[in-house]
């Protein structure tokens, strides 16, 4: 008779999510996941298979929940501009709190693992074919609404924008703690639109 689970995978996930995101696929041993995720390593391993198995479910995981909350924000946003700020905006309070410098698990990721495992790759390039959509989608309803300037095509400013995201969540993983120059990006960023 087959034993029933006695812990919720998605939770169990989200602990995944967080080690990985604090100390990074290669810094993760497997004694590391047992432990943080009060899991045996039977119940681990046949549950999420190995630990690339479980790395890239944790990625895919932290995805769509991500690009589900953007999706939203923009998506509801009675005028883009103002969303795409206090999303910035929410980057950078989280980059200056950030006590354990951890960024952005997708941007991290990318960085450690993307030229190496294919699996990664294709997480991190959909991601960012994602979101690119989802911004350029954003752009045009702000261009449209008169809130973003035309100057600038839509598709382009998104990936610039798209861009500007990633690069300050890899300042937060650098350690970058000064946030005149958070200010600085945003300034410049901002006065595109």
């Amino acid at each position: 008779m087959a034993r029933t689970k006695e812990f919720n995978e998605d939770q169990a996930l989200d602990k995944a999510i967080e080690i990985f995101w604090h100390k990074g696929y290669n810094g993760t041993s497997a004694q590391d996941l047992v432990t943080y995720l009060g899991l045996s390593r039977s119940s681990l391993y046949d549950t999420f298979g190995d630990k690339q198995q479980l790395f890239a479910k944790s990625l895919k995981r932290y995805q769509q929940q991500g690009q589900d909350h953007v999706i939203e924000l923009l998506e509801n946003s009675e005028n883009v501009k103002n969303t795409f700020q206090d999303i910035f905006k929410q980057a950078v309070v989280e980059s200056l709190e950030d006590r354990i410098t951890k960024g952005c698990f997708m941007v991290n990721s990318a960085v450690e693992l993307a030229m190496h495992d294919t699996e990664i790759a294709k997480v991190v390039t959909d991601n960012q074919k994602v979101m690119e959509e989802v911004f350029y989608k954003a752009v045009k309803k702000g261009q449209e609404q008169g809130h973003i300037s035309t100057k600038m095509e839509a598709r382009l400013l998104a990936r610039f924008i798209f861009n500007n995201y990633s690069g300050i969540r890899v300042l937060a993983r650098a350690g970058e703690k000064d946030k005149q120059v958070y200010d600085d990006i945003l300034k410049a960023l901002f006065s595109l639109f």
